[in-house]
């Protein structure tokens, strides 16, 4: 089965930091630019952070920028985002999936994973 699996997320209070991992099963992420996506409750899905399939290229939504770090390692088929100065606005389920290239950050693949919660919250 082909999916995408994340995890990382956690109840942390506001100023902390997660770091949340996206990996894959049944497939090899190398070839893909991957996004961070994130949806909170009764709010629609939105893209958080992408990056290139050679980590060349990176984008963030401005909401995150500067708190925000995306990176991969593609021989551990796997693309983090690290979260710092987390903010309750923050609190939401990740998910991460393809995207087309870092700079066109919205979603092409129809594989989803279940998605990592984040709360910050104190």
């Amino acid at each position: 089965q082909l999916q995408f699996v994340e995890s990382g997320g956690d109840l942390v209070q506001p100023g902390g930091s997660l770091r949340l991992s996206c990996t894959a099963s049944g497939f090899t992420l190398a070839p893909y630019a991957i996004g961070w996506f994130r949806q909170a409750p009764g709010k629609e899905r939105e893209g958080v952070s992408c990056i290139s399939s050679n980590s060349g290229d990176t984008h963030y939504t401005k909401a995150v920028e500067g708190r925000f770090t995306i990176s991969r390692d593609n021989a551990k088929n796997t693309v983090h985002l690290q979260m710092n100065n987390l903010k309750p606005e923050d609190s939401a389920v990740y998910f991460c999936t393809a995207v087309p290239e870092a700079r066109l950050c919205f979603p092409v693949s129809p594989y989803w994973g279940p998605g990592t919660e984040v709360t910050v919250s104190s």
